[in-house]
């Protein structure tokens, strides 16, 4: 079970310290029982990262660029992530897709990146509210999953998380139904399969819903046989709300 934290363009130096202080103490007893992963802007990572140093929750950023280093102006590559203490990385968001023009070949030139450099991607792939309406879910999946990993073979696969997050429930209230869920994470194992060919790990492979996920809706969704944990934004910002789908993620592991 995996819940991971995006805090998106929210949070100063000072303020990221504090939630990363309280929500160390709050989830000590739960992990890693439940990996929990925290993802500041860039401009907090190395104050977060000496909060967490010798705890259970891992670290991670919001983007990365596919370069170690050069003429990039205002990009942070992978070497600098790891260097600034980060395990893990979000690619592909649907924010980054449609406000900075990511594409899945893009999203690929960053996965291949973030793991030469030993870090975990957080690939994302998702629907519009237009796409679902229109019965193309599917078929985006199918080819956001099957962009973002190509060439990525099966043994860097278990070092791979993805994400399914509606479009169409970031940041609206609006989530999808558990059924609905779970019927998308199903068809992304299945791509998933087909290149492992390894039923157990197949089965162990994470997947993360992300879509207004909140302690209200959190274990209907992390009981489907299909979700591994959650990508959470809004209510990662305070530890109230993410120490509660935290305790969600530990009670669905019982179920």
């Amino acid at each position: 079970m995996i819940i991971a934290g995006n805090w998106k363009m929210h949070k100063l130096t000072g303020e990221a310290g504090e939630l990363a202080t309280q929500l160390k103490g709050r989830v000590s007893d739960l992990t890693p029982a439940v990996s929990v992963i925290l993802c500041p802007p860039f401009t907090a990572l190395a104050k977060v990262a000496s909060i967490l140093a010798g705890s259970s929750i891992g670290l991670g950023a919001q983007n990365v660029y596919w370069e170690n280093e050069g003429a990039f102006t205002g990009e942070v590559s992978p070497i600098m992530l790891k260097d600034a203490g980060c395990t893990y990385v979000i690619i592909g968001h649907s924010e980054r897709r449609q406000y900075f023009g990511e594409t899945d070949a893009t999203v690929n030139r960053k996965v291949h990146a973030a793991l030469k450099a030993r870090l975990v991607p957080i690939i994302c792939v998702g629907e519009t509210e237009e796409q679902r309406d229109r019965g193309e879910t599917k078929d985006v999946i199918v080819t956001q999953v099957n962009g973002g990993l190509e060439s990525v073979s099966a043994d860097q696969l278990s070092n791979v998380i993805m994400a399914y997050e509606p479009v169409w429930a970031i940041g609206t209230g609006k989530n999808a139904t558990p059924e609905q869920a779970q019927e998308v994470h199903a068809l992304i194992r299945g791509l998933v399969g087909d290149r492992i060919k390894d039923s157990f790990a197949v089965s162990e492979f994470p997947i993360l819903y992300g879509g207004s996920m909140k302690p209200a809706n959190a274990l209907d969704l992390l009981i489907q046989p299909d979700i591994n944990g959650g990508l959470i934004g809004g209510a990662s910002l305070k530890a109230d709300s993410f120490e509660g789908i935290i305790r969600a993620g530990a009670a669905a592991i019982e179920k």
